[in-house]
């Protein structure tokens, strides 16, 4: 089970990075239109975009990277089953290590539930 809580970890990422977009605006600007560019739908949705991100992240081992992309999934309208079936592909992508924060990953969906979804 994940020690973080991640609605508060990517809330203190956040803030953080504040500093760095003051001494560095030009390139987190070009990292913001990357991002944006990239996640934009086309031929493939930005849904399964987020699912790809998410995976990545997990196999990268990065728990900002699975806060940011489960609140984005959540707010996509992912599944759980959608979630669960993308988690299985990177576990068998990632193993062990992958299993580890595929775990993490179900924690943070929990924790972005809406208020009535966690209380049913």
């Amino acid at each position: 089970m994940s020690s973080f809580d991640h609605p508060t970890l990517i809330q203190n990422i956040s803030q953080s990075m504040g500093a760095l977009r003051k001494a560095q605006p030009e390139a987190m600007q070009g990292f913001g239109q990357l991002a944006k560019a990239a996640m934009a739908g086309g031929a493939i949705s930005e849904k399964h975009k987020e699912l790809i991100a998410l995976a990545i992240g997990i196999t990268q081992h990065c728990s900002g990277c699975i806060g940011f992309h489960v609140k984005a999934l959540r707010r996509l309208g992912c599944t759980r089953q959608e979630l669960e079936e993308m988690l299985a592909v990177t576990v068998y992508m990632g193993g062990g290590p992958g299993l580890m924060y595929a775990s993490e990953a179900l924690t943070a969906w929990d924790a972005f539930a809406p208020a009535a979804e966690a209380q049913a």
